[in-house]
């Protein structure tokens, strides 16, 4: 944990960098509240990665798990609003996104020592459990219908905790700030200098020389109280015989998703509602992903395709800028 203090004639910038609910957080904040605001946005995110994650036995998501089959077990209200837009996204996506990829998640285990493929018999035992229809929610409690079944919350959980700090930062009477949770970057006002923010969208295939995060930048585009969240098969993924393995999975195939993106950004009020849909969209490719986000208002996106070319909405072509086209990068609309 990191904690710095930068002083301005007319602001106080405080900044920190953390480690919580499995990946890296860092935040900064504008305000003589903003060191106050950092510390009840992190004790938050202590308690939503308790609760949430795959293996807290104390929390939510591992208890349901635990009782797949049974009964309905009570759940706390931030664990049932977060089921409940996941069965919305589920729905609207025909089941692009699903959160009851546990158990492929589990086999497969990406980003772990025990990555590996899966095998024919493993995903013929997986896959039938494997539907979000499924889950049944209510107001306070939820259950899965068969033995086995698992819910995981990975593709949803860091849009939600997103939203809660910038809850946080508001009750403290901070007006400009900016926090990246794992790649989920969610703005707060304008900057202290009244510009919007500007925002990096990495480059899914970086040379080899390119190993600082500056270098990784392919494009930013300016955004203010927007969020800006990307999945993409470049953050986590294994190779073997050459083909890339990522940790976005398909769940009718059990296999990472073969759409024809490489990564898609979704710039939205919510980044609670932008993580799940950009799974459902990277999953869906660039055409169906395209019908699926126009069915919402106010939704600005950033596709990357395998063929290395960029197609933009068009409530962003003023904002949006690309960096050493030269690099096969082109932006196609």
């Amino acid at each position: 944990m990191s904690r710095m203090e930068v002083s301005s004639h007319k602001n106080k910038a405080f900044e920190s960098r953390d480690f919580v609910m499995g990946t890296l957080i860092s935040q900064k904040v504008y305000g003589a509240q903003g060191q106050a605001a950092i510390d009840s946005a992190m004790k938050r995110m202590n308690e939503l990665e308790k609760l949430l994650t795959f293996k807290a036995e104390q929390g939510d998501v591992y208890k349901l798990n635990q009782n797949a089959g049974k009964e309905k077990i009570a759940l706390s209200s931030d664990t049932i609003k977060i089921l409940r837009k996941s069965q919305q996204v589920a729905e609207l996506s025909s089941g692009a996104f699903d959160i009851t990829v546990g158990p492929l998640v589990k086999s497969w285990a990406i980003g772990t020592p025990q990555e590996h493929i899966p095998s024919y018999e493993e995903l013929k035992k997986i896959l039938p459990l494997i539907n979000f229809r499924d889950l049944y929610v209510d107001d306070s409690a939820a259950s899965l219908k068969r033995p086995g079944q698992m819910v995981d919350l990975g593709g949803i959980a860091k849009g939600f905790a997103g939203d809660e700090v910038i809850r946080i930062y508001k009750k403290f009477g901070i007006r400009s700030a900016f926090v990246n949770i794992g790649g989920n970057v969610i703005t707060l006002g304008n900057k202290p200098d009244g510009t919007p923010w500007r925002v990096g969208i990495r480059n899914p295939r970086p040379d080899a020389g390119q190993t600082q995060q500056s270098e990784q930048i392919l494009a930013t585009v300016e955004v203010v109280n927007k969020a800006v969240v990307t999945a993409g098969d470049e953050q986590r993924y294994f190779i073997k015989d050459g083909i890339r393995y990522h940790h976005i999975l398909d769940p009718v195939t059990g296999y990472p998703a073969r759409s024809d993106l490489m990564s898609v950004t979704l710039i939205m009020d919510s980044s609670f509602d932008a993580d799940a849909l950009d799974t459902a969209v990277f999953i869906l490719g660039l055409e169906k992903g395209r019908e699926l986000i126009r069915q919402f208002g106010g939704i600005e996106a950033v596709f990357i395709t395998a063929d290395k070319k960029i197609y933009i909405t068009d409530g962003i072509k003023g904002s949006f800028k690309l960096y050493n086209e030269g690099n096969e990068y082109k932006l196609a609309n």
